[in-house]
């Protein structure tokens, strides 16, 4: 089971994959999630923060996603869209979290539950994002 941060982005990703499908609110997914065996264990703050961070810039993080992608957002699949909102919201808010360590937290997250080369899409987007949003701390990521 995962814990801590790491874990917070897992549940993360999964709640905000089912927001995507059924419209849910950041408070249900919240009770929903806390009730989860996987939820014990991870950092249950982070994840709360980033989930309402997310769920409150959603239109904003799109737009930036846009900018940086071959296609618009709407052709995402919602577990791209999920990861790429994560990183994005933690380059954006979080900026104790170093780029390198939001990039590769979502390719781990993409390769776990994303299509078979998604990884490699969440990568460059969020590197072109990094590299816009915290240059040049970003620009040390060589990938």
């Amino acid at each position: 089971m995962a814990r801590g941060r790491h874990g917070a982005r897992r549940v993360l990703l999964q709640a905000l994959y089912q927001r995507q499908l059924g419209g849910h609110t950041a408070a249900e997914l919240v009770e929903q999630f806390s009730a989860r065996r996987e939820f014990r264990g991870i950092d249950t703050a982070y994840f709360r923060m980033l989930l309402d961070e997310i769920t409150m810039a959603e239109a904003s993080l799109d737009a930036e996603i846009a900018s940086a992608a071959d296609r618009p957002v709407a052709q995402l699949d919602p577990v791209e869209r999920g990861v790429l909102w994560i990183g994005l919201a933690e380059l954006r808010f979080h900026p104790d979290v170093p780029s390198r360590v939001v990039i590769d937290e979502a390719v781990e997250l993409a390769k776990e539950f994303g299509a078979q080369d998604s990884f490699r899409y969440v990568n460059g987007v969020l590197d072109t994002l990094a590299v816009r949003l915290r240059d040049p701390e970003a620009g040390a990521n060589p990938r």
